[in-house]
């Protein structure tokens, strides 16, 4: 009796392993209880961040419902700067996302959703008569630069989906409004591509440039260049994360417009990418086996947003060799779930201001408001991706720190020349 007891106990105990074993990696694999794939998981999350942004917008409430928060230290210029920030940097992140082709499926109608609300935001944010008029910017600020850059960058992603269905007074007022922010002269650092990359969109639509605000841009940042995928952000070395929030990919993105354009060499944007797939290598790197990553340097509010190196390079199929499109799928998620816990929203849907939960803002720079935040939206550029890519189809992948530390192979890095 005791034998077959101990037999049963010995196989219940067995079987409860096989079943944490099992829940083990379908939690190593990014699958929650609540949704049946990460592919899934993204989509939720993005709907999540986008709502008190979009949902108000589109319908010119923006200002009337949003409730800005803005750091301990603000340096006084006008909260306006918040409105832009939050619509600029979302619609940059998920550009790519809503320019995939309708469908009538869940996901195609969530896209034709956000599609449409960022087209009649756009409206609402050139057109002098609304309420979500965009402060664009005075010599009281200059931040309007920045994020007026961020929709510039947007509507380059996704022309066909964000610029081309425009009625043509917005696509006027829009034009208008890239010009005018001329008058805002760049900081001497990563701001530059900011005016360069306005400039760029200009270019793309075939409207006349201002060329030493595009190339002096261009000749400043090749010229911080330092080795092994690091840029200066300045005349001195800045040891934070804005290589991926700034520099990489928009150093990238207007060099591919000019030497679409016929203005630059081709190669000076080949030596970019490369030195962007480099710098994307550490970025994969970071991610620790927990799904964490190291926080360093100004702007840790933009949370998971410094990763747009690598979320870009997995859009465009051109992830570095050594890296598979899904251990970056596989290691974003497991960052996203340890950032976007539910009390690092506020109780109206909002970020908060801080990193992980809503204890943090006492991190926020001088700079920080509820907009800012939403540079974090840079990481859903893989959403821009079919379901039926490697990077959502492949099967669970661990990342280099989780094989490291796990006991497995693991490719071994060294510098490059370029």
């Amino acid at each position: 009796m005791q034998r077959r007891n101990f037999l049963q106990l010995s196989s219940l105990l067995g079987l409860a392993g096989l079943l944490r074993t099992e829940k083990t990696k379908a939690s190593e694999g990014g699958i929650a209880d609540k949704f049946p794939s990460d592919r899934a998981y993204w989509v939720s999350l993005l709907q999540k961040i986008s709502a008190p942004v979009l949902d108000n917008m589109s319908k010119g409430e923006l200002r009337k419902n949003m409730k800005i928060e803005v750091s301990p230290t603000w340096d006084g210029r006008p909260n306006d700067v918040a409105y832009m920030e939050a619509f600029g940097r979302l619609i940059a992140g998920i550009a790519p996302f809503v320019a995939l082709p309708e469908d009538e499926s869940t996901e195609g109608l969530i896209r034709k959703k956000l599609k449409k609300q960022i087209q009649q935001s756009l409206a609402h944010a050139v057109n002098p008569a609304s309420p979500d008029y965009l402060y664009w910017g005075t010599p009281k600020s200059r931040q309007p630069l920045v994020d007026a850059a961020f929709i510039a960058q947007a509507l380059l992603a996704a022309p066909e989906a964000l610029w081309t269905p425009l009625d043509n007074t917005t696509k006027q007022r829009v034009i208008y409004e890239f010009k005018t922010i001329r008058q805002i002269k760049p900081a001497n650092n990563n701001w530059v591509l900011f005016a360069a990359m306005i400039e760029s969109f200009l270019l793309f639509i075939g409207e006349p440039i201002d060329v030493p605000r595009m190339d002096t841009a261009v000749e400043t940042i090749e010229k911080w260049y330092i080795g092994d995928g690091w840029y200066k952000d300045g005349e001195k070395f800045h040891f934070d994360h804005y290589n991926g929030f700034v520099i990489h990919p928009m150093l990238v993105e207007v060099l591919r417009v000019n030497v679409a354009n016929g203005r630059m060499e081709k190669a000076r944007y080949d030596i970019a990418y490369k030195r962007m797939q480099r710098y994307a290598s550490f970025q994969e790197r970071f991610i620790s086996p927990e799904g964490t990553f190291p926080v360093f340097g100004r702007s840790s509010t933009y949370r998971a947003g410094l990763f747009q190196p690598l979320t870009k390079l997995a859009l465009e199929h051109a992830l570095p060799k050594e890296i598979t499109p899904a251990q970056v799928r596989c290691g974003l998620t497991a960052v996203l779930k340890k950032i976007f816990i539910p009390s690092t929203f506020t109780k109206e849907g909002c970020l908060t201001l801080g990193f992980v939960g809503e204890k943090q803002a006492a991190i926020a720079d001088s700079y920080s408001n509820t907009g800012s935040l939403y540079l974090t939206a840079y990481v859903f550029l893989p959403l821009g991706l079919p379901a039926s890519d490697p990077f959502w189809s492949d099967p669970y992948t661990d990342w280099t720190q989780r094989k490291a530390w796990g006991g497995k192979e693991f490719v071994k890095d060294y510098a490059v020349e370029y």
